[in-house]
């Protein structure tokens, strides 16, 4: 079989997948599905690879090529065919519209409605319905929308706020597919991000936007910040005017405007699952990702087409995530932006080095949007190099999921490095110094004058972790459970983000 009778056989597949149906030439039957895609249909120039039809119109075409042929040099080809329309084809306008070029591994799509017609990367094809709906929308491109988006109402804004959004919304008229915004934690990067998504849905008739977020207390933080967001030109809230889903399951629903989910759970629904345990949303990407060394794949899933978000904003996910996880996104036709405080040059390298706005924490200092702060380090020697343990002596083995512990007598030395310090390897005494040297130094050095224990957040590397910090905390300054809560994945009895409201605003937990 030749290279290019193997390329097309990956085509026809992947169209059939997307809801085509294929046909020969000589079997023409427009009546058989929505959209039909024909074989070596005969053009006034020559014959083109695939001609598209939706409800028995013409709009389209696909240029096939070997595997492995470069695709940039062959849009023209694919351009002639386009122009050259039969006079007695029914056809939505010449030149045709929607233009593929592919080799099955690799997948160009061309809108010639767009302002600046740019080739770019597609995981598939669209589907009929998709190409329908652009084909006879009299409003224009989402591109063309972009391009003349109404000037940023600034009341309410920050002025961080502002130039984010203005810059954002430059990016998009320029058509480049992902930008990152890095500002500040605190200095109110959701309600950013919630500002410009009102804004792409009222005025560039965005359809759906898909909201990432590192794990699901942040997701209903997330829904809370549409659901208290109060539109500037409407004057009802975000959640009045368009639907807004957290997911909790693996099922869409057909008509939110605004999606709010974890990548993890996005990725079960792109491989067909029907359920997904919530729990496994619950812990921070920091934690999952580092110990995944494998890229995530996906495939093709007619249940979710490439085309179910227009934009795709990821919040504050662990910057591995564009590595392991890069697949995830790539596989929607969908601009994406990204929000952190801190960018790595894995962030920025994804994000093409788009940065269209930098505000950093010294800006938000000078600005009074945060305070300064300064650091007082306290670190004992195992902290640092970790530490052994010889030959003889009993040490506690904990199961990591009963949290039962024996007593075990070591037959070799155990060393372990300042990185498994709390992780694999528990040194209670090491916490208990720290603490401790806290407590001590807390009305005399860090904080002189003060009679009263300030507000303290203590963050521990997992759940594990704080629950022995927790009770440390407790023994050390003599108080009782309202003195200091663990607030994690996995506290029960009170919701995390009610644990969190009583820190902010009553007097315990300290």
């Amino acid at each position: 079989m030749k290279p290019e009778e193997k390329a097309r056989q990956k085509i026809d597949r992947m169209l059939k997948s997307a809801g085509w149906a294929v046909q020969d030439v000589q079997e023409l039957n427009l009546s058989a599905s929505l959209g039909v895609a024909v074989r070596e249909f005969p053009m006034e120039n020559g014959a083109a690879d695939y001609l598209l039809f939706v409800d028995r119109t013409s709009l389209g075409v696909v240029e096939a090529k070997p595997e492995g042929t470069t695709l940039s040099g062959v849009a023209d080809q694919s351009g002639k065919y386009i122009a050259a329309i039969p006079e007695s084809l029914p056809h939505v306008e010449g030149p045709l519209p929607f233009i593929y070029e592919s080799t099955g591994i690799e997948t160009f799509f061309r809108n010639l409605r767009d302002p600046e017609p740019r080739s770019t990367r597609v995981f598939s094809f669209h589907k009929p319905e998709t190409l329908k709906r652009w084909a006879f929308h009299p409003d224009g491109t989402l591109r063309g929308k972009l391009a003349d988006i109404p000037t940023l109402m600034t009341e309410g804004l920050r002025d961080c706020q502002i130039e984010a959004v203005q810059s954002l919304e430059q990016s998009f008229a320029e058509a480049k597919p992902r930008a990152l915004i890095q500002m500040a934690t605190g200095s109110g990067k959701t309600y950013t991000a919630v500002s410009f998504i009102y804004r792409l849905i009222k005025f560039a008739d965005a359809r759906r936007v898909l909201f990432l977020v590192d794990r699901n207390n942040l997701g209903r933080q997330t829904r809370k910040e549409f659901q208290q967001y109060i539109t500037p030109d409407d004057g009802r809230k975000f959640t009045e005017l368009y639907n807004v889903q957290h997911l909790t399951s693996n099922t869409l629903d057909p008509v939110s405007r605004v999606c709010i989910t974890t990548i993890q759970r996005l990725f079960s629904m792109l491989k067909g699952e029907t359920e997904y345990d919530a729990e496994n949303e619950e812990e921070s990407l920091f934690n999952i990702a580092p110990a995944e060394d494998k890229p995530k794949e996906v495939s093709y899933n007619p249940k979710i087409p490439i085309e179910t978000f227009d934009f795709i904003v990821t919040d504050e996910c662990h910057r591995s995530i564009y590595n392991i996880w890069r697949q995830v996104f790539e596989y929607f036709d969908a601009f994406v932006i990204g929000l952190t405080a801190t960018p790595s040059k894995q962030t920025l390298g994804f994000f093409n080095q788009n940065l269209v706005t930098e505000y950093s924490h010294e800006r938000a200092v000078a600005d009074g949007v945060n305070v300064g702060y300064e650091v007082y380090r306290i670190q004992t020697e195992i902290t640092g190099e970790g530490s052994r343990v010889e030959t003889g002596y009993y040490i506690d083995k904990r199961d990591k999921l009963t949290r039962k512990t024996r007593w075990e007598q070591l037959d070799e030395d155990f060393e372990y490095s300042a990185a498994q310090l709390d992780r694999d390897v528990v040194a209670p005494d090491q916490i208990r110094t720290v603490i401790k040297t806290f407590k001590e130094k807390i009305f005399t050095e860090i904080f002189p004058g003060r009679k009263e224990v300030p507000k303290t957040l203590i963050f521990a590397k997992d759940d594990s972790h704080a629950e022995d910090i927790v009770h440390i905390v407790r023994e050390e300054f003599g108080k009782g459970n309202e003195f200091c809560k663990k607030i994690t994945y996995k506290t029960t009895g009170v919701k995390p983000e009610d644990l969190i409201a009583s820190f902010r605003n009553s007097y315990n937990p300290r």
